[in-house]
């Protein structure tokens, strides 16, 4: 027999509700039920971002910079969307040609402490202000026009809003998110089940992020030794 040819299964917040009753040894009954369990969804949504680094929502973020501004929204669309910061770098074009600066990133107090604030040159520097609508702050203060911030982010995934609506996640977060759902409602309707699903839920977890780590290569330097006094 032939396989499907398909690699496009996919669940939307319905199927995932049903999965979770069913593991908790329940049916999905109400609209009530629909409406808890998917507030539920959203607060283990909001626990995933706590838990690190989600790779998938990692996104690019690009400010161009203005003479004598210092701090900006870091998403214009959607204000409240970053949760962090990852890395930046300040990019300047000359010529046709990028030149790309790495900037390194500044505690609140240690920005707080600077005694020349109002310092203008190329931006060196960054510090995140990460209030319900994250800014970023550089400095020195831009002394020219044409650079520009560039971000990797951390930001939110999308809210589960609608029965029909799928999730911002990978396909092999899907065991996870099921298994985790389970666990949020049997808080709720089963706690005696508590145990095996949390059980369950934290292993499902662990072997997703394993896959979501970033691969780097990995070098060994050989050293020499000796054992001349």
């Amino acid at each position: 027999m032939a396989t499907s040819g398909s690699k496009n299964f996919e669940l939307d917040v319905a199927d995932y509700v049903e999965e979770a009753f069913e593991r908790v040894g329940l049916e999905l009954r109400t609209g009530y039920d629909l409406k808890t369990a998917t507030r539920s969804l959203n607060l283990m949504l909001a626990e995933w971002a706590n838990r690190g680094l989600n790779q998938w929502t990692v996104k690019q973020k690009i400010i161009s910079l203005s003479v004598g501004t210092v701090s900006y929204t870091i998403d214009s669309v959607n204000p409240t969307a970053t949760i962090d910061v990852l890395d930046a770098f300040n990019r300047e074009t000359i010529n046709s040609t990028d030149n790309d600066l790495t900037m390194t990133r500044m505690s609140r107090a240690e920005y707080s402490h600077l005694a020349t604030k109002t310092s203008t040159g190329k931006p060196t520097q960054f510090f995140v202000d990460k209030q319900i609508s994250p800014t970023i702050t550089v400095w020195p203060s831009p002394d020219k026009a044409g650079y520009s911030v560039h971000l990797n982010v951390l930001s939110r995934m999308d809210d589960a809003d609608a029965a029909v609506d799928t999730l911002d996640i990978p396909f092999r977060f899907y065991p996870c998110l099921a298994a985790g759902l389970a666990y949020y409602l049997a808080m709720k309707r089963a706690p005696e089940r508590m145990p095996i699903l949390k059980q369950v839920y934290d292993e499902e977890f662990q072997r997703a992020m394993d896959q979501d780590r970033a691969k780097t290569s990995f070098y060994i330097t050989p050293g020499t030794y000796s054992d001349t006094p």
